[in-house]
């Protein structure tokens, strides 16, 4: 089978088994792949470009650390958002996060400053593009939405992110956060309630 035809699983596969052998231009490829992913969720849920930069390189240095460790029984992305979300309640439990006015919408990625340790293993940053939810929404209900977010505790707001944002189903959020389904289903809909409730103006409209 031709590698443009691979499907994302089946090339995250094989970029997975290279990377475990020691192919540091396939790790290189996996980071290309998903570094877009995890420094805009990073940023989403951490609001503060700095620390969403932070996030980045830590998750990607776990990555390279654990990688051994992924046993496949999930999808690699999973597994990366998982990280993702650690490192961010990891950074709130040790300095409570600072609800950032900046839009959620609109980071940058910044310019990557090397380790060691991610210079082994070819890190490089890519830019940061706009979603598609940019092009569906007006700038005034994105700031209100911003602005309704920001209000959500870090639990709730993680799993709306995930689910409404991210696209994650339950029970990939369920294991991402470590909930069970129930539980990431009731997180889900008192942040939805809330989230109407502050936009109650746009929803009626």
């Amino acid at each position: 089978m031709a590698k443009e035809e691979l499907s994302l699983g089946e090339l995250d596969a094989r970029l997975l088994a290279k990377a475990k052998a020691g192919d540091h231009k396939a790790f290189t490829q996996l980071i290309r792949q998903y570094e877009q992913m995890v420094y805009s969720f990073s940023f989403k849920v951490c609001r503060n470009k700095e620390q969403a930069e932070e996030t980045l390189q830590d998750t990607f240095v776990n990555v390279f650390r654990k990688l051994k460790q992924f046993d496949g029984k999930s999808k690699f992305s999973t597994w990366l958002y998982s990280i993702v979300t650690n490192n961010c309640m990891m950074k709130r439990r040790r300095s409570k996060l600072e609800q950032s006015s900046v839009s959620i919408y609109e980071p940058r990625m910044p310019e990557h400053r090397h380790d060691d340790e991610m210079q082994d293993a070819g890190f490089r940053l890519q830019a940061w593009n706009e979603t598609p939810l940019d092009e569906v929404m007006s700038k005034e209900l994105r700031e209100r939405l911003d602005e309704a977010i920001v209000k959500l505790s870090v639990d709730y707001r993680l799993v709306f992110l995930l689910r409404d944002v991210e696209g994650q189903s339950a029970e990939e959020t369920a294991k991402i956060m470590k909930l069970t389904v129930p539980a990431v289903k009731s997180r889900l809909r008192r942040a939805r309630v809330f989230l109407r409730e502050q936009l109650n103006e746009y929803m009626t409209q």
